[in-house]
């Protein structure tokens, strides 16, 4: 099974763009606390940016079905296992 990549240059820059979004919000959540703000604001923040993790993680597995829909039989079958197990695994 060949791996699938993220070859759309749109598709691709809005990844990189969401994922310095979420970069943006790990550095502030070190930055308060490090500023020692309460721990609700913190934990929230903390929610934001792992919600924000999983539409990434999502994103990359559409990206996998997408490319395994395009082939055929025993490779298509191989390729919604291989997603199946990641799903399983990760999410």
């Amino acid at each position: 099974m060949t791996n699938p990549r993220m070859h759309d240059p749109e598709e691709k820059q809005a990844m990189l763009a969401r994922l310095a979004r979420i970069e943006g919000q790990v550095r502030a959540v070190r930055r308060m606390i490090d500023s020692d703000e309460e721990c609700e604001g913190i934990a929230q923040q903390l929610s934001a940016a792992r919600k924000a993790l999983d539409r990434a993680f999502y994103e990359m597995v559409a990206c996998m079905i997408k490319a395994g829909g395009a082939k055929r039989g025993d490779e298509r079958e191989a390729s919604a296992d291989h997603v199946a197990e990641l799903l399983a695994r990760y999410a």
